[in-house]
């Protein structure tokens, strides 16, 4: 990849839901917001080339893609209402009409999550908009077909464009009935970010720090909401350990192995402060008990000293909140090693048997690690292969293939 190619890259992860954010504000059209986003960055790949990359790359991305917009709505235009809304594309906005949020990737967070639309089309359509995910990695998320997917998000823009859905964060009083919405997207952002679903790389830093950025300012808008301050507490708990994650060559370091004097300090205190704030409203919620869940790990002084009696206990009171099979995953994987592979591999086989997992390399991954250490290799590695077949990102089927060689010595 040349240096334009790197920074045009990077200037996606960090400038796409900013730019298509912009866009759907001043022309009300998401799919042609999308198309003019994505010609700016294709034309950067040529204008950058000769001109040298600019000192503000999203402002230049920006005013390429509005003129781009305004080109398209010229051409089309039809009548006077047209042409008004095209000549409005080259007017900055009314400071008398910022709101007290002014960012507009939150306003589109609470666009896209409007309580017309289905909870998953939400949060779906906020990840392809917002944080630039293609089609495939949301429906590698939503554990869908991609084909299912990209109509599920073809009928979400329709259903906004149709019954005028405001393009606003909205009064405070109708806040809570978009929570939980804005929450799964942020969770999911953050969690594409911190292990993505395929790619070269195991982490895409960029979209974790945007989901914490804009997980801050919800939690401003709404201070006395525990889920918020929860879900933020989890965020910077695993982003805590995020430098240790993989070692310099991009392959992935285990939790026991990791070096804990290089986990963030501030940002582990932090958490926990905002975890105990939280647990204050009594009020629980799965995003507080996945922060006490990440707690756990950040401040044990050492993997010997981590508490997997109590994590496994606090998997069981999320599995009753929120019954998805990933976490019912994560707990067998936690009551493995908290009370013996026995135990994990027992509640694995209950999700061998219903088939929900069907195609997620973490079920064969955890099953694998608890075949090895029963010592009973065959298996291990039999399960092992079948991880390796189904790891969306090169980093994970190196970490496979090294378990896999490991037990073929």
């Amino acid at each position: 990849m040349t240096s334009i190619e790197t920074a045009v890259a990077e200037a996606f992860r960090a400038e796409w839901g900013q730019v298509v954010a912009t866009l759907i504000r001043i022309t009300g059209d998401w799919d042609l917001a999308e198309e003019c986003a994505q010609d700016a960055f294709t034309s950067a790949l040529d204008r950058w080339a000769a001109d040298g990359v600019p000192r503000k790359p999203g402002a230049w991305l920006t005013t390429v893609a509005r003129n781009r917009a305004t080109d398209r709505l010229r051409r089309a235009a039809v009548g006077a209402a047209k042409l008004r809304e095209a000549a409005m594309l080259a007017e900055p906005p009314d400071p008398a009409t910022v709101e007290e949020f002014p960012d507009d990737r939150l306003r589109l967070m609470f666009t896209c999550c409007h309580p017309a639309l289905a909870l998953e089309s939400q949060v779906a359509l906020t990840l392809r908009t917002l944080a630039g995910l293609t089609t495939a990695e949301i429906a590698r998320a939503f554990l869908v077909a991609e084909p299912a997917m990209s109509k599920r998000l073809t009928r979400a823009k329709q259903k906004i464009r149709n019954a005028g859905i405001p393009y606003r964060v909205p009064p405070a009083h109708l806040l809570p009935e978009r929570t939980p919405a804005v929450l799964g997207v942020l969770f999911l952002l953050f969690n594409e970010g911190y292990a993505a679903t395929a790619g070269a790389d195991l982490l895409r830093h960029a979209l974790s720090a945007e989901a914490i950025r804009l997980a801050r300012m919800l939690v401003t808008l709404m201070p006395d909401e525990p889920e918020a301050m929860g879900l933020l507490a989890l965020m910077l708990l695993h982003d805590a350990r995020r430098t240790t994650r993989v070692d310099d060559t991009g392959d992935i370091v285990l939790l026991a192995d990791q070096d804990r004097t290089r986990w963030d300090g501030d940002a582990i205190t932090e958490g926990v402060a905002l975890l105990d704030a939280a647990m204050r409203r009594e009020r629980p919620g799965p995003y507080q008990v996945q922060a006490a869940i990440a707690a756990c790990h950040a401040t044990a002084a050492d993997a010997a000293d981590t508490d997997w009696p109590q994590i496994a206990a606090l998997y069981g009171s999320l599995v009753r909140m929120t019954p998805t099979p990933v976490v019912a995953l994560n707990r067998a994987a936690a009551v493995g090693i908290a009370h013996g592979p026995e135990a994990g591999l027992a509640l694995l086989a209950r999700l061998r048997e219903d088939g929900q997992l069907a195609g997620y390399h973490l079920l064969p991954a955890t099953e694998a690690d608890l075949l090895r250490r029963l010592g009973r290799v065959d298996e291990a590695q039999a399960a092992y292969r079948e991880a390796l077949d189904l790891a969306g990102t090169d980093a994970e089927r190196r970490f496979l293939e090294r378990r896999l060689a490991e037990l073929s010595v």
